[in-house]
């Protein structure tokens, strides 16, 4: 098993409004994207994220090799619980996820 961020090119989160977080995996290649595609499941990201499988929404993308899910936000951005205003700390997390 490999981490996500060693077998894809880029993972990127970011802020997609005050509900809502975004999280796109640029894979690079259609190889990539077909591994990322069938060994990163919608309900193991919704664990990692620690919400609902049915609230995440997830989007394979193979034209661009593109993997991208967006997810409610804990918080409601700028809110004193925020913990991450633009969202960019969800990369990290979701990089180190184990692929198989």
């Amino acid at each position: 098993m490999a981490e996500l961020g060693s077998i894809v090119e880029k993972v990127r989160s970011k802020n997609a409004g005050p509900f809502w977080l975004t999280i796109d995996i640029f894979c690079g290649s259609a190889q990539a994207f077909a591994r990322v595609r069938d060994g990163v499941s919608t309900d193991r990201v919704a664990g990692l994220f620690q919400t609902e499988a049915s609230e995440l929404k997830r989007f394979d993308i193979p034209s661009l090799n593109v993997v991208k899910f967006s997810l409610p936000r804990p918080q409601v951005q700028g809110t004193r619980a925020d913990r991450d205003m633009h969202g960019a700390s969800y990369a990290a997390l979701i990089a180190e996820l184990e692929v198989n």
